[in-house]
Parts: C-alpha cells; sequence; structure tokens
C-alpha cells in the first residue's frame, strides 16, 4: 500500500495512492469492512489505529480499491501532495551509512551508527521548492532511503525491528555545507528551513521484496551523481531500529533517514553545489521518485 498524504480546500489529509490516483484515506476505509478501528482522516491517525497490522489492513484496502470505489479525490498530476506523514516528532538521520560514502570522507568505518537529529520544520513534500539558496552557496544533496516508525518503539531487538516499522520512502537530506562546519555541531547545517523533501508516498513493507536489497539513484537536472544499493549500507535498518530503540523511543510517524551513499556535491573535485532553478530527482527501488526544484534565491 502507498499511503500519502494530501492537501484541500479544507487542510491536508490522508490518502492511499493506486495505479496513478488518490484515493481518500478515511473514504476508503469507510468502504473497506475489514477497517474497524475508528476514523483515520490522516496518516498519523493510520498509525495510531493500524501501525501493529499493516500487512492486513494493506490487503484489505487492496481489495477494495479492485472494486472501484467512490473515494477517488484525483489523478496524481492533479493532486498536491506533502510529506508521508505531516508533523512527526522525531527526524532522525543515520551519517556515514554505506561504506563507499565513509571512503570518499577519508573517515574509518563507525563502530556504532552515527546519529543526528533535523527538525519537522525542515521537512518538505514533493510538490514543494527546495529552500537554503537565501542562506548558502554550498547547497548539497543526500539521497536516502528513509524508515517510518508504525508503533511505539523501546528496547526492541534486532529480530523484531522490522516489526516496528510501518514503512520506506524517500528523503534528500539537503545540506549547508559552509554552515555544517562553521563549528563541531553539524545541526546549523541541516536545520535551514525547507530543505528536506520526503515522499512521494510511504510504502508498507509488504509491497517491498527485501528493504536491503534496494536501487538507489540521484539525478540533479537529469544528470546521474549518486548510485548505490541498500545491500552497501553499514548498518541495516533492522539494527538501526533496535539501535535507537535501546535509548529512546520512537513512536508512530517518526522519520529515520537511513544515509547517503558516495557521490555527494562537497567531495567531488571541483564541488557541485545545487543552485536555483535546478532539479533533484533521487529514484529508489520499489519505494518512489522524489522530484524537487530548488527555489529561487
Amino acid at each position: 500500500m502507498k499511503i500519502v498524504s494530501y492537501r484541500n480546500q479544507s487542510g491536508t489529509r490522508g490518502g492511499v495512492l493506486f495505479n496513478g490516483e488518490v484515493f481518500d484515506l478515511e473514504e476508503l476505509l469507510n468502504e473497506t469492512p475489514e477497517a474497524t478501528r475508528g476514523a483515520c482522516n490522516s496518516v498519523t491517525d493510520l498509525l495510531n489505529h493500524y501501525g501493529y497490522d499493516l500487512t492486513s489492513l494493506s490487503n484489505a484496502v487492496s481489495q477494495t480499491l479492485l472494486r472501484s470505489p467512490s473515494s477517488r479525490v484525483g489523478s496524481l498530476d492533479d493532486v498536491y501532495l506533502d510529506g508521508p506523514v505531516v508533523g512527526p516528532s522525531k527526524v532522525l538521520c543515520v551519517g556515514l551509512n554505506y561504506k563507499d560514502h565513509v571512503a570518499e570522507t577519508g573517515r574509518a568505518l563507525p563502530e556504532y551508527p552515527d546519529i543526528f537529529a533535523k527538525f519537522a520544520s525542515t521537512l518538505i513534500g514533493p510538490a514543494d521548492e527546495i529552500g537554503g539558496r537565501n542562506v548558502t552557496d554550498n547547497l548539497d544533496f543526500e539521497g536516502e532511503l528513509a524508515v517510518v516508525i508504525g508503533r511505539a518503539a523501546a528496547n526492541v531487538s534486532e529480530d523484531e525491528a522490522l516489526e516496528y516499522v510501518a514503512g520506506l520512502t524517500v528523503l534528500n537530506d539537503i545540506t549547508a555545507r559552509d554552515l555544517q562546519y562553521r563549528g563541531t555541531q553539524w545541526l546549523p547545517g541541516k536545520a535551514v528551513d525547507g530543505s528536506t523533501p520526503w515522499g512521494p508516498a510511504l510504502v508498507t513493507l509488504d509491497d517491498i521484496s527485501d528493504p536491503q536489497s534496494l536501487e538507489l539513484v540521484t539525478r540533479i537536472n537529469g544528470v546521474e551523481y549518486q548510485r548505490s544499493n541498500t545491500r552497501h549500507q553499514i548498518f541495516s535498518i533492522a539494527q538501526i531500529v533496535s539501535y535507537l530503540s535501546g535509548f529512546l523511543t520512537l513512536n508512530p510517524g517518526d522519520v529515520i533517514a537511513t544515509g547517503t551513499p558516495q557521490g555527494i556535491g562537497a567531495k567531488r573535485n571541483p564541488p557541485v553545489w545545487l543552485d536555483s532553478g535546478d532539479v533533484v530527482e533521487i529514484d529508489i527501488e520499489e519505494v518512489g521518485i522524489l522530484r524537487n526544484t530548488v527555489a529561487r534565491r
């Protein structure tokens, strides 16, 4: 199941993407006999009610969609999508999680996941323009696979970690490199308003053949800059979720960006920085394509 958040005249609502069409989540669940856990007009509601067993719900919703339900909102091209979850409580990120990226930085392989955080205020949707050119000339791209948590996770084992994952999506960890390296903390470079596109959909794990075998490609204006596969991650999704849950509680809707591979702009010679009007596209196998334009200054 591909879960989205879309905007209409009344605000942002949850939806399901199917064959290029967006269906209203609440209305779709009303047409699904197996959906008995209460009203869900947002993706957050969905995770709170069904995050413990999205696979069963996904199967039931798929049958409803095949019956041509009346909950259709419109075609994907005509619907304005936000990021998959509105206002997650945490946006956690893993640095240095691909061997080739560690090599290009000249660092040693990490013993534990290298964790940092971003603010929800940085998140933008697949239809939004990337911010940051008004504060930096060193705007960099980082194509990443992101995890969305489905139910509260605390002290979970690696073996059970994926049971707490709602699904996967695409995220671009846009970074202002000059701000990042002004001091010893990365926060300034990672906290620019409107600088973290994600989406377009949250794809539930039942639609993913193997989370640790997904091809990831980043292009700028059609030119390929990054290509790797999640099999090259140092720490798997299960390891990351288990590790984080060992010292903090992960809540439904929390986002975990799992790291970027080799090819970032800062490590090229000469460096490659994003400019106004550039189109950045991140394509992750079975998950989707995230495409955003860099805003003008």
